[in-house]
C-alpha cells in the first residue's frame, strides 16, 4: 500500500494521533518503490566523479575536465529533483492527510530544501 492510509483499526504500523497511519509511519521512504533505480544512477554518477579523477590525474586539459563537471552536476540536480518529486508525492503528502503542525512542518522542510538546491 504505497502512500495509503489505513484507519485506526490497523495495527501494522501503530496507530498516530488522528487515526490515521500512513506509509511514512512505517518508515518507508517515498523513494521506496523506485530504489533500485535511484542506486544505479548514484552508481553512474559515482563512475563519473571517479573519471573526473583520472581525467586530473592524466593531465587532460581543462575543458574537457570542466565539460565533465558540468555532466556530472547536471546529473546530480536530476536525481535531486526527482527525489524531491517522491518526497512531495509522499512524504509531504502523508502529513498532508493528518493535517495540523506536521503538514506545516513537511512544507517548511520542503521549502528549505529547494532553496538549497537553487543555490548550488
Amino acid at each position: 500500500m504505497s502512500g495509503g492510509a489505513e484507519t485506526e483499526g490497523v495495527q501494522t504500523g501503530g496507530v498516530r494521533a488522528g487515526g490515521v497511519v500512513t506509509d511514512h509511519d512505517r518508515g518507508i521512504h517515498g523513494y521506496h518503490k523506485q530504489k533500485a533505480e535511484h542506486l544505479k544512477r548514484l552508481r553512474r554518477i559515482e563512475g563519473q566523479i571517479r573519471g573526473l579523477q583520472r581525467m586530473v590525474d592524466e593531465d587532460v586539459y581543462c575543458i574537457d575536465i570542466l565539460t565533465q563537471v558540468s555532466a556530472s552536476t547536471k546529473a546530480l540536480q536530476s536525481f535531486a529533483l526527482q527525489l524531491l518529486e517522491e518526497h512531495l508525492r509522499h512524504c509531504v503528502a502523508d502529513a498532508a492527510l493528518k493535517g495540523g503542525e506536521e503538514v506545516d512542518a513537511k512544507v517548511e522542510e520542503a521549502t528549505k530544501a529547494i532553496g538549497r538546491l537553487l543555490r548550488t
